[in-house]
């Protein structure tokens, strides 16, 4: 059962651009059309990839499998911050289903959706996780205990910061 339910570390960076890249299109479609019960669908997937890495995502398999392949040799990045950015993705998503196919709160369901927009072009576009921004803070404060993924005790040492002033 532990073979199932994993999720990849390291992970293909070009695969969860790809990922990111369809959620944004998806979000933003749901937003501009009003079909609000792609919220649903996009929280199946967030759910499955969290849970389970690609295992029970179409969008995670074909992002795995067949997209990034194309795109050039393997990006791998620390899968444990992807995992913590695709939990927040379920809940944000789960929340926006929530409010939009129970209780009537499509306004509410897209701010949610439109806020998810955002960080899955940053994410698309710019290989900006803010997820794993998020994780890489609360590894810093203490609150994720270092063992949860090694290869990012050092993540800020990875990220260009601006030079201190004179």
């Amino acid at each position: 059962m532990d073979r199932v339910f994993r999720f990849p570390n390291p992970v293909n960076e070009k695969a969860a651009r790809t990922v990111a890249a369809v959620v944004a299109v998806l979000a933003l479609l749901a937003v501009l059309t009003g079909w609000l019960w792609i919220a649903a669908v996009l929280a199946y997937g967030f759910v499955a990839r969290t849970l389970a890495g690609p295992t029970f995502s179409p969008l995670g398999r074909l992002a795995q499998d067949v997209v990034a392949p194309r795109l050039g040799p393997k990006r791998p990045t620390p899968g444990p911050p992807k995992r913590f950015a695709q939990a927040i993705g379920a809940g944000v998503t789960t929340l926006a289903a929530v409010f939009a196919l129970a209780l009537r709160w499509d306004a509410a369901a897209t701010v949610l959706l439109g806020i998810l927009v955002v960080f899955a072009t940053l994410e698309a576009a710019l290989g900006l996780c803010v997820g794993c921004r998020i994780f890489a803070l609360l590894m810093r404060a203490g609150v994720i205990p270092p063992e949860t993924c090694e290869a990012c005790n050092d993540i800020w040492s990875r990220t260009p910061r601006p030079a201190a002033g004179p």
